[in-house]
């Protein structure tokens, strides 16, 4: 929280200065580059309230938690983008197809140098916040920080070019590019936004389970299988299934499975739900199964399949153990 909300009160102040610099000017570049601010007031202001959300306990009516909540605060900060590209494209072509001199260049540039320089330390530590906590939405907003930054070095560059040529018409072509940047820029976060919310397949988090797993391989684990994750805000759902030998008894299987699962929720640091299916061994995990001297064996022991994400995601039926 206190990570946003130095965010959100550090946009309010750029974006003030900016405006500033643009009332000085005139300059549509400017403008473009104090629209996006307004943007990054609004998404830090729903980003307070969606982490806000997050944070808060399961409860009856959200047995599975609120973290969802900042996916949505990533798309609508998506959204918001795209809609400041639209005005700024407007804005632009109309100073690039009927040009005008621009006023007090030097004043505004020196605001918009000061901006960049505030806006690049608030973006950087945005990133390294939200990637510790895993925050969809601290990364959302540090990305889009950043983005700002990019946009006032290009318009900075931009209008030493029209004080030292001239050229006006270069203060509208510099508005429209802005506009293409932070187009891209909205549209990818739609895109990470809708994904997250069907909980698409997280292949970095499913690699690091995968080596935990692999790393901590006991023999009696015969095989998993089925290996499914999903983050929700900072919190890791995971489900899977874990062979064991077909004789234990329901106290000993049990055992092994807790074992299990306090492995995954230690490794996330207690941020994590671990549901642990056990299936009883068959004939066919016996190539890979390390129960030498197991009396239900049916054929002999091949050699160890290795426990990575494309073989523990698949389901059992589709495995190859031989």
């Amino acid at each position: 929280m206190t990570a946003i909300g130095i965010s959100l009160f550090v946009s309010v102040v750029l974006m003030a200065a900016k405006f500033y610099a643009f009332h000085l000017t005139r300059s549509s570049a400017v403008l473009s580059d104090a629209l996006e601010s307004i943007i990054n007031v609004v998404a830090a202001a729903f980003a307070v309230v969606s982490i806000w959300m997050a944070a808060q306990p399961p409860d009856l009516d959200h047995p599975y938690g609120h973290g969802k909540i900042e996916y949505f605060s990533a798309g609508f900060e998506g959204a918001l983008i795209i809609f400041a590209a639209i005005g700024i494209f407007k804005t632009g072509i109309s100073h690039l197809l009927m040009p005008k001199p621009l006023a007090n260049l030097q004043a505004g540039l020196a605001i918009l140098v000061a901006a960049s320089v505030v806006n690049l330390l608030l973006g950087i530590g945005l990133l390294r916040v939200g990637k510790k906590v895993q925050s969809l939405t601290l990364i959302a907003d540090g990305k889009h920080v950043l983005t700002d930054v990019y946009t006032s070095v290009g318009v900075v560059v931009g209008l030493f070019l029209v004080q030292y040529t001239g050229w006006f018409w270069l203060d509208g072509a510099i508005a429209c590019l802005v506009g293409v940047n932070i187009l891209l820029t909205g549209t990818r976060l739609v895109s990470q936004s809708f994904s997250a919310l069907m909980d698409a397949s997280d292949p970095q988090l499913l690699d690091e389970i995968s080596r935990l797993l692999e790393k901590h391989r006991k023999e009696v684990w015969i095989d998993i299988h089925q290996l499914r994750a999903w983050r929700s805000g900072n919190f890791v759902h995971i489900d899977l299934h874990l062979v064991l030998p077909r004789d234990y008894l329901l106290d000993v299987a049990h055992a092994e499975a807790k074992e299990l699962e306090q492995l995954l929720i230690g490794h996330f640091e207690g941020n994590a739900g671990v549901l642990v299916h056990m299936d009883p061994c068959e004939w066919p995990e016996c190539p890979v199964c390390r129960q030498y001297r197991c009396s239900h064996r049916t054929r002999e022991s091949i050699a160890t399949l290795a426990w990575n994400r494309h073989q523990l995601t698949v389901k059992k039926a589709k495995r190859k153990t031989d």
